[in-house]
C-alpha cells in the first residue's frame, strides 16, 4: 500500500474520533477547535502537494516556502489543542478547589 493510500484510509478513523469526541461535550472547546482545524492542514496540503509536483516537479516537502506555509496550520491546530486542555485542566482543578 502507497503511503498516499494510506494517508487517504487514515481520514476515516480521524474523521470518527472527531464525531465521538464532539458527541461526547467533555473536550474543552478550544481543543476541540484545535483537532477540526487539523482537518484544514490536511485539505491545504494535498493541493499544496499537487502544486508543488505540478509547478516545480518535486514533492511538497522540497519546496520550503510552500511546505511551511502548509505545515502552519499544523502548528495551530497543535497550538489549540495544548491550550484547550490546558484551559479544561486549569477549570477542573478550580472547581475541585470550590468543592473542598
Amino acid at each position: 500500500m502507497s503511503k498516499d493510500n494510506l494517508f487517504a484510509l487514515s481520514l476515516f478513523p480521524y474523521l470518527g474520533f472527531l464525531w465521538f469526541l464532539t458527541r461526547s461535550q467533555k473536550t474543552p472547546k478550544l481543543a476541540l477547535i484545535g483537532f477540526y482545524v487539523l482537518l484544514i492542514f490536511v485539505a491545504i496540503t494535498i493541493p499544496a502537494g499537487i502544486y508543488a509536483k505540478i509547478h516545480y516537479g518535486d514533492q511538497l516537502a522540497n519546496i520550503d516556502w510552500l511546505h511551511g506555509s502548509a505545515e502552519s496550520f499544523l502548528s495551530i491546530s497543535n497550538i489549540l489543542v495544548v491550550l484547550g486542555f490546558r484551559q479544561g485542566i486549569l477549570e477542573y482543578k478550580k472547581k475541585n478547589q470550590l468543592n473542598n
